[in-house]
């Protein structure tokens, strides 16, 4: 019997566990920035989370949970986690309504898509605050654009002041954040879209299918999957919003803006109570958790 196979087989002693070294080598950068930038600053937040502890105190005292239970008897937080929810849902929906459509549009052939799809991904590139003052002039109640755009319709006769006004405002930062994010949904449905079979459509076409059946039967089952991610990923990113929100409104007027983003800042630098924001980024996390949770689930649903 030949020893050839064997000889060929053989790996120099010690090779493997290099291999292991420098692999995890390669991941101490990752897990550095892991432990400073989020694990650290995690941590903290839950010392000083069951901790009594405002900025002009010399040491914080430990209280336990009572911080967490005074947010459950605080009926300002729970106006914050109720409008956060009703901004992150009104937001992410309104954005993969949009996103979808305008992908579905984007996709069909005509003169100058390519330029048109280059140009859509500009509020996505746009800073954030430009993006919040920009919507914070167009509903300006003396000079803003909408105002006047109504007016000369004749659909009001007088200024409106949206971001004087509770539902306004609240109005106004979900259509901001929702043109800000519609491009990145377009993105990544449009991607879904070419990938979709001609044949398919061709099938259903000679089956006798019109537009509104090729796209209930055939576009959105094929484009379901990529859309749930992204809605997913955009209730997660719309809960930790805080520029646009607050360079438009500041979470006023009344506290009709503040989400748990602002809820943290006003705790922390405006009430000067750390232990406090604290336990409301503790309840901002387990929020945020609760939806990757899904996320990671619908990720590993065909891939256990």
């Amino acid at each position: 019997m030949s020893g050839t196979g064997v000889h060929a087989a053989r790996q120099p002693v010690g090779f493997g566990g290099a291999q292991a070294w420098f692999g995890f080598a390669l991941t101490v950068p990752a897990l550095v920035g892991f432990v400073v930038l989020i694990l650290g600053p995690f941590l903290s937040s839950v010392y000083f989370a069951l901790h009594e502890y405002r900025i002009e105190s010399s040491e914080p005292v430990f209280v336990g949970l009572r911080n967490l239970e005074t947010l459950w008897r605080d009926a300002t937080f729970w106006q914050a986690w109720r409008t956060t929810v009703v901004y992150v849902a009104a937001t992410t929906a309104l954005t993969a309504v949009l996103g979808t459509l305008y992908a579905i549009f984007l996709n069909e052939p005509f003169r100058g898509r390519t330029i048109i799809r280059a140009a859509s991904l500009l509020p996505w590139v746009l800073p954030s605050t430009v993006t919040a003052f920009l919507w914070a002039w167009l509903f300006h109640g003396q000079y803003g654009v909408v105002n006047a755009f109504l007016m000369t319709l004749g659909a009001m006769q007088q200024p409106f002041f949206w971001l004087s006004t509770s539902n306004g405002a609240l109005s106004a930062v979900i259509l901001a954040k929702a043109w800000l994010s519609t491009p990145i949904v377009m993105l990544f449905v449009l991607a879904a879209l070419q990938s979709l079979p001609v044949e398919q459509v061709e099938a259903a076409r000679l089956d006798g299918a019109g537009d509104g059946a090729v796209l209930r039967h055939v576009v959105m089952p094929h484009i379901s999957r990529t859309l749930g991610i992204v809605v997913v990923l955009q209730a997660m990113g719309n809960l930790q919003v805080f520029d646009v929100i607050y360079a438009m409104t500041a979470g006023g007027p009344v506290r009709a803006t503040t989400v748990l983003s602002i809820e943290v800042y006003r705790r922390a630098f405006e009430q000067w109570n750390l232990g406090m924001a604290a336990a409301v980024g503790l309840v901002w996390f387990a929020t945020i958790a609760g939806i990757a949770i899904v996320y990671l689930r619908m990720l590993l649903k065909d891939n256990p």
